[in-house]
């Protein structure tokens, strides 16, 4: 893949990690550490030619809430692969690599929150120009969808 490319995206996807296709600090000695590396499975980050390199873990987290969410909070009525498609653009643009090229592809799971609103509203606004959902101004739609983002609570338990 290096040959081909100059930033490969490589996914070894298995779980758990012993069952990895391949090892994240290998990728990266392989490819001159130019790949873009996001594993099934945890990984540490990766200290390679003087750099620290984080390793995203892919998971649906980062996409199958926010069409959950999008669906209720925009009332879609079906869900599209135009709808998916800007769900993955959206999470596209909140890619660390995009502003350092050594950071990680996909953005960090502590960030879920916000990231899920975004990946949403995407898709909320597709559902809607594509004839799926009720029209709102963008403002709307996104306070609909914090709105309906369930926050969990954790009552005492005696």
């Amino acid at each position: 893949m290096a040959r081909k490319t100059e930033r490969p995206i490589i996914f070894p996807l298995s779980n758990p990690t012993s069952h990895s296709e391949a090892e994240p600090a290998d990728l990266l000695a392989w490819t001159d550490g130019r790949a873009l590396i996001a594993t099934g499975s945890p990984f540490a980050p990766v200290l390679y030619n003087g750099r620290t390199v984080e390793i995203a873990q892919c998971n649906n987290v980062f996409i199958f809430p926010a069409v959950g969410l999008a669906v209720i909070g925009s009332r879609a009525r079906r869900v599209t692969d135009k709808m998916l498609l800007a769900g993955a653009r959206a999470l596209g643009d909140n890619s660390p690599a995009l502003r350092d090229p050594a950071g990680s592809l996909l953005p960090r799971v502590n960030t879920i929150r916000e990231l899920t609103l975004d990946v949403a509203y995407a898709i909320g606004r597709e559902a809607q120009e594509g004839g799926l959902a009720f029209g709102s101004d963008p403002y709307t739609l996104r306070a609909r969808l914090s709105d309906t983002q369930w926050f969990p609570e954790y009552i005492p338990y005696l």
